[in-house]
């Protein structure tokens, strides 16, 4: 009776455009729900992958967000969106500090080689949209930058692995030109690795 859905849920860091990631999903045919970030790691559901949300300012370099450390060590693809794009970085052993020049708005990011496996299908330079004060200042090791901006070095970065992956930028809203696409990749990485 054709493919069972894909289950990825997303993890509430009390970003603002936290409920249009999860809409996103849902439109892209996914089983989803949004879970506290507090919500203890045996809690959650079977899942084929995670997204740790945008936060408030400087929770991505405080360490304030509630589980994430532990959801960190499951073996399934997890995205991190902004904030938790930073504490991703800082988990693994990379760094994030305050943005010489915050991004508000759209902006410009520019793709290194391919721009791996959630940049697929897309353009080498794109618009996004930016909500952010601090941003990831080293990549942690055996993660590689796969995009940038004039003022972000890291835009976006991948583990070697392939089931990390971070943005800086906000995927789930409208202005960012492919971010439908890069939802897509990112459940279709989820259904691979499941199906792997």
């Amino acid at each position: 009776m054709g493919d069972p859905r894909v289950v990825i849920d997303v993890i509430d860091n009390g970003g603002q455009w936290t409920h249009r990631e999860w809409r996103m999903l849902r439109y892209l045919g996914v089983d989803t729900q949004i879970i506290p970030n507090n919500t203890p790691i045996e809690e959650l559901r079977d899942l084929d992958g995670l997204i740790l949300s945008g936060g408030a300012a400087r929770v991505g370099l405080t360490g304030e967000l509630g589980n994430c450390a532990e959801y960190l060590s499951l073996e399934i693809p997890i995205l991190g969106i902004c904030a938790g794009h930073q504490f991703m970085a800082r988990h693994y052993g990379g760094g994030a500090g305050e943005a010489p020049k915050p991004e508000f708005g759209a902006a410009t990011i520019s793709l290194v080689g391919d721009g791996g496996l959630l940049f697929q299908g897309t353009t080498p330079e794109q618009s996004v949209w930016e909500s952010h004060n601090d941003e990831v200042t080293v990549t942690p090791p055996g993660f590689i930058v796969v995009a940038k901006s004039e003022s972000c070095e890291v835009q976006a970065m991948q583990n070697a692995v392939l089931n990390r992956f971070g943005l800086q930028f906000h995927p789930e809203v409208n202005d960012t030109e492919f971010g439908q696409n890069i939802f897509e990749n990112f459940v279709r990485i989820c259904k691979s690795s499941e199906s792997a």
